[in-house]
């Protein structure tokens, strides 16, 4: 199905060149049960899910589904594993560092393996997976375990004969809702700092790619985590997510995904037991090109975060606003480069470009595509699925967008770029902060002030200056607005897993 473009345009940045890793011949899925206190699970209800390969539609395997009871016997395991005296709440932090380092060093032994699961139940590109999932990942689990024993509190001044001081304390037991688009890495995003702290955690994957999640629970325990530290109940958002939203004995949830949901989990946090809530929702994201700029850059790099993940990100770059004197050209350049993008095969390491991830996803984007053409957009190139009955779809480049048309607006998920013309710099700033969203945004000029300037205008959690999806574990990541709450990364996400408290002593008067 190889269509536009060489092997050697089509390699996404991150990935080195020639000779590239291959995927493993995967004959049989070992892990597809609910994975409680170190030990596989068949679904208290009997019942099984199938999960598909969405680049050929066939049927991968079949995975234990469940339900509200196997989310109870995960938090209760949850719960025991953090009790006063359990060998997890005994053990020291630098000990944690190291189970965390010895999870990161059993993922990289099965690399391989992990890369072509997750490009199997994905359809990314194989080399997408290798390279940048499983290297982000890696980095992630590395990053945290060095956290663990430097997580700290303070003195405080107070008054005379007081001393008081802080300490750092984990929540208790935290519900973890992974989604489709970024299985393992949004993974680890959540599970790192939540286990650096010392929390124990139930994890619900998506429903469409649970499998990197589950292969991780077997490495979990040949790492040496205690049972009951991390638990995991596959299944199905309005069964088990909401079962882990609900539970009076979830002390925290991090959601990843659609702001919609994210709005019935913060609901349902408020109503079980007002349990802490980190959000990280959609985007509908700025990229604006001022005239003076590294034109090849621009087009480049917004066309990488326009495409890549066939646009299944919530960085997709959507609203690509260029300045009017290079618009034309920059449109031009876009469609050029656009044409080297190589779909094809997930597992061939020419492809760049996959499949959409389910037929739901896939009808959306084409509605949305159609949407753009009746409003009066302009489409430059692709607009259309690849082959007969499949999930392919070409990349899309709109010009002339009008920021009230759907395309400019709704937050698409798939590989459309909308490029939109601005006049002056004040104007840009207004339209570009016109969305519900804040998520993140980028700026391509050979300005600094300008740039510097700019960054403090736009309302979105991360700006990006002459570069795109640039990602990074010790930079802290989530948005404003409807773009959701709390911070992914760096630091700052320890303050997301951790109780803070204050101990105050009376000192005696007498010398």
């Amino acid at each position: 199905m190889a269509q536009n473009g060489s092997a050697e345009n089509g390699v996404a940045e991150g990935i080195p060149a020639l000779p590239f890793p291959q995927p493993v011949k995967v004959k049989e899925i070992r892990h597809t049960k609910i994975f409680i206190n170190n030990e596989w699970h068949t679904s208290s209800r009997g019942r099984t899910f199938p999960t598909f390969n969405p680049a050929t539609g066939v049927k991968i395997c079949d995975v234990e589904e469940a339900d509200k009871e196997d989310v109870d016997k995960a938090v209760e395991a949850a719960k025991a594993a953090k009790r006063r005296g359990s060998p997890w709440r005994r053990m020291d932090a630098s000990s944690r560092g190291r189970l965390l380092r010895k999870l990161a060093e059993l993922m990289e032994r099965d690399r391989l393996l992990l890369a072509t699961l997750e490009t199997l139940d994905t359809g990314k590109p194989f080399l997408q997976s290798f390279f940048i999932d499983l290297e982000g990942s890696i980095k992630t689990m590395h990053y945290y375990a060095g956290w663990a024993d430097k997580i700290h509190g303070k003195s405080l001044p107070v008054d005379e004969n007081f001393v008081c001081l802080t300490k750092h304390e984990p929540v208790g037991v935290c519900g973890l809702i992974i989604p489709w688009n970024f299985p393992l890495l949004m993974f680890t995003w959540k599970i790192a700092p939540a286990l650096s702290c010392g929390n124990t955690v139930v994890i619900k994957p998506a429903e469409q790619t649970p499998l990197t999640a589950l292969h991780l629970g077997s490495l979990i325990r040949e790492a040496g985590f205690p049972p009951g530290v991390v638990n995991m109940v596959p299944g199905f958002g309005p069964t088990a997510g909401a079962a882990v939203a609900n539970h009076m004995d979830i002390d925290k949830v991090s959601f990843t995904g659609s702001t919609e949901v994210g709005q019935l989990i913060k609901e349902a946090a408020a109503k079980s037991n007002l349990k802490r809530v980190t959000l990280e929702l959609g985007g509908k994201n700025p990229c604006i090109v001022f005239a003076d700029c590294d034109l090849q850059l621009a087009v480049e790099e917004t066309q990488k975060g326009a495409f890549y993940n066939q646009g299944q990100c919530c960085t997709a770059a959507s609203r690509v606003f260029v300045e009017e004197t290079i618009y034309e050209e920059f449109v031009r350049c876009s469609i050029e480069n656009a044409k080297r993008i190589v779909i094809g095969d997930p597992l061939d390491p020419q492809t760049s470009h996959g499949p959409q991830i389910d037929h739901r996803q896939f009808d959306k984007i084409m509605d949305l595509i159609e949407s753009g053409k009746k409003e009066g957009a302009r489409l430059e190139y692709g607009g259309g699925s690849v082959g007969e009955k499949s999930l392919f779809i070409q990349p899309t480049i709109f010009s002339g967008v009008k920021d009230h048309m759907r395309i400019a607006k709704e937050e698409i998920f798939g590989p459309v770029q909308c490029i939109l013309s601005f006049k002056s710099q004040a104007e840009v700033i207004e339209r570009a902060n016109s969305s519900q969203y804040g998520l993140v945004s980028a700026i391509f000029t050979r300005s600094m002030d300008r740039a510097l300037s700019l960054s403090a205008s736009l309302e979105t959690g991360t700006v990006w200056i002459n570069c795109y999806n640039a990602l990074h574990v010790q930079a802290p990541f989530g948005g404003y607005k409807m773009s959701g709450n709390g911070r992914e990364l760096g630091e700052y996400a320890l303050a997301e897993y951790s109780e803070v408290k204050a101990v105050t002593i009376k000192l005696s008067e007498t010398l």
